[in-house]
C-alpha cells in the first residue's frame, strides 16, 4: 500500500505539475512585469499599513494566519532534506521557484479579494473556490468542488494534523523523553480553545506567535552566518555553480546531479510557500481591504519571508557549517548546524522553532479545511468539522506516519490543478485590475 502511494505521490509532483507551478508563475510575472521586483517595497510597507474595508481581520493578521500555514516543518526539514538529496545547488532552484512563485501568490491574493462573498453566519468566504465559480461561472463548479474536496483532506489527513502533530511529538519526545500520546492530546486542547474562536481567534494567535517565531529564527540563523562569515561567500559560490553543474562533497556525500537539484529545490520550495496550491488566498480573503491589488502585494511578502528569507538563512546555515556532507538528514541536519555555534541551546532553540512552526500551522491548516468544507457542506456543517479536526489532531500521536506523510503529499499537490486552471484563465482580470490599480495612483500622484 505504502509502494501504492509512493507512486502517485511521485507522479503528482513529478515535472508536469512542477513545470506547470513555475510555468504559471512565469507566465504572470512577465505579463505583471516582475512586480515582484518592482514592487516589492511598496507590498513591505503594506504589511504595516493600516487596512479599512468589509472583512473580518487586518491585512497583517491575514499575512500572519497564511504564513502560519506556510511557515512551517517544510522551513526546517524541507531545506534539508532537499540539499541533503540534490546539494547546494537545490537552494538556488528554491529561490527560483520562489521568485516566480511571487507572481503567483500576488495574483491569489488578488482574486481572493475581488470575488470573496459573505456566508450565512455573516463571515468572509474566499479562495479558489469562490473565484472559480465567481470568476469563472458556475459551469465550473466542479472544479471548484474539487478544490474544496483536496483542501479538507489535506487540512484532516496531512498538513494540516497528522504531519504537523508529528514533528511536534518527535521533537518534544527526543528533547524531554515525553510520550508523544499525552502531548498530542494536549495540543489537541490547546487546538480546540483556539480554533472554535474562529478566524479572529486564530489570526490574534497567529499575530502574536508568526512574528516572535519568525524573529527567532532569523536572529539565530544570522549568528550562524556570522560566526561563519569567512565561509558565506565561497558557500554562496557553490550554491550557484552547482545548481548547473551539481557538487559532490569530498566524504560520505556521493554527488547530486542538476536535475535532482531542481527537482528537489523547486519541490521543497513550492511545499514550504504553497505559491500556486491556493491554499493561501482562503485567509487573505477574510482581510480588511476594498483594494484586491493591495492584498495581493502583502499576500506576495508572505513567499518572500518564508521562502527568500527563512529557507535561505536554514539552507546557507546547513551549508556553511559543512553540515550538508554529513551523514545527517531532516530536523537532524539542521539541528547539527544550530549545535555548531549554540550547543545544546541550538538544540533547544531549534526544538521551540520546529514546535511553533508546526503549532501554527495546524491552527492556519484549520480554517483552510474549515473553509473547503462550509463550501461543500454548508456553513452548518462547521462546528462538525472542527470537533473531527481536533480529534484528528488528539489521534496523531497514536499512529503510524509513512502512508500518511504520501497521501499528504498526494492530495496537497492535487490541490493546484483545480488553483492553476483558476489562475490561469483569470489572468485577464488580473493584469486589468493590476493596470487600473497603478494607472488610478499614478493620475493621483499627478494631480497632487
Amino acid at each position: 500500500m505504502l509502494d501504492f502511494f509512493n507512486t502517485i505521490d511521485t507522479f503528482v509532483w513529478g515535472p508536469p505539475l512542477l513545470i506547470l507551478l513555475v510555468g504559471t508563475g512565469v507566465y504572470l510575472s512577465i505579463r505583471l512585469g516582475l512586480l515582484q521586483v518592482l514592487k516589492l517595497p511598496k507590498a513591505l510597507r503594506l504589511i504595516f499599513s493600516d487596512s479599512e474595508g468589509s472583512g473580518d481581520v487586518s491585512s497583517f493578521a491575514a499575512l500572519c494566519t497564511a504564513l502560519a500555514a506556510t511557515v512551517g516543518t517544510g522551513n526546517i526539514v524541507g531545506v534539508a532534506t532537499a540539499i541533503k538529496a540534490g546539494g547546494p545547488g537545490a537552494l538556488f532552484w528554491m529561490w527560483i521557484a520562489a521568485f516566480f512563485g511571487m507572481a503567483t501568490k500576488y495574483s491569489e491574493g488578488l482574486l481572493a479579494i475581488k470575488f470573496r462573498e459573505k456566508d450565512e453566519n455573516g463571515e468572509i468566504a474566499g479562495g479558489p473556490m469562490y473565484y472559480i465559480v465567481n470568476g469563472l461561472g458556475h459551469n465550473w463548479k466542479w472544479l471548484a468542488i474539487l478544490f474544496a474536496i483536496f483542501g479538507t483532506m489535506t487540512a484532516l489527513l496531512g498538513s494540516g494534523t497528522f504531519t504537523q502533530v508529528n514533528s511536534i511529538t518527535d521533537s518534544i519526545k527526543n528533547s524531554v523523553g515525553w510520550r508523544p500520546q499525552i502531548i498530542s492530546i494536549v495540543l489537541a486542547i490547546l487546538v480546540a480553545i483556539i480554533i472554535f474562536g474562529g478566524i479572529k481567534s486564530i489570526s490574534r494567535v497567529s499575530t502574536f506567535i508568526v512574528p516572535f517565531m519568525a524573529v527567532l529564527y532569523v536572529l539565530a540563523g544570522l549568528t550562524i552566518l556570522v560566526v561563519n562569515y569567512d565561509k558565506f561567500i565561497p558557500s554562496f559560490m557553490m550554491v550557484l555553480t552547482s545548481a548547473f553543474t551539481g557538487k559532490a562533497a569530498s566524504g560520505g556525500f556521493l554527488g547530486a546531479t542538476v536535475m535532482v537539484a531542481i527537482q528537489k529545490g523547486i519541490a521543497r520550495g513550492v511545499f514550504s510557500n504553497e505559491s500556486g496550491l491556493g491554499s493561501a488566498p482562503i485567509a487573505a480573503a477574510a482581510a480588511k481591504t476594498e483594494e484586491p491589488v493591495e492584498q495581493g502585494l502583502i499576500s506576495m511578502t508572505g513567499t518572500f519571508i518564508d521562502t527568500i528569507i527563512i529557507c535561505t538563512l536554514t539552507g546557507m546555515a546547513i551549508i556553511v557549517t559543512g553540515g550538508w556532507s554529513s551523514d545527517f538528514d531532516g530536523a537532524v541536519l539542521t539541528q547539527s548546524a544550530f549545535a555548531s555555534v549554540f550547543g545544546q541551546w541550538g538544540t533547544w532553540a531549534l526544538t521551540l522553532s520546529l514546535v511553533l512552526f508546526a503549532f501554527t500551522t495546524i491552527l492556519g491548516w484549520s480554517y483552510y479545511g474549515e473553509r473547503c468544507f462550509e463550501f461543500i457542506f454548508g456553513t452548518a456543517s462547521i462546528p462538525f468539522y472542527r470537533i473531527i479536526f481536533v480529534c484528528m489532531v488528539a489521534v496523531g500521536g497514536f499512529i503510524k506516519l509513512e502512508t500518511i506523510w504520501a497521501i499528504a503529499d498526494i492530495v496537497n499537490g492535487l490541490m493546484a490543478f483545480p488553483n492553476l486552471v483558476a489562475l490561469i484563465g483569470l489572468s485577464p482580470v488580473i493584469i486589468a485590475e493590476t493596470r487600473k490599480y497603478f494607472a488610478k495612483k499614478q493620475n493621483t500622484l499627478e494631480n497632487i
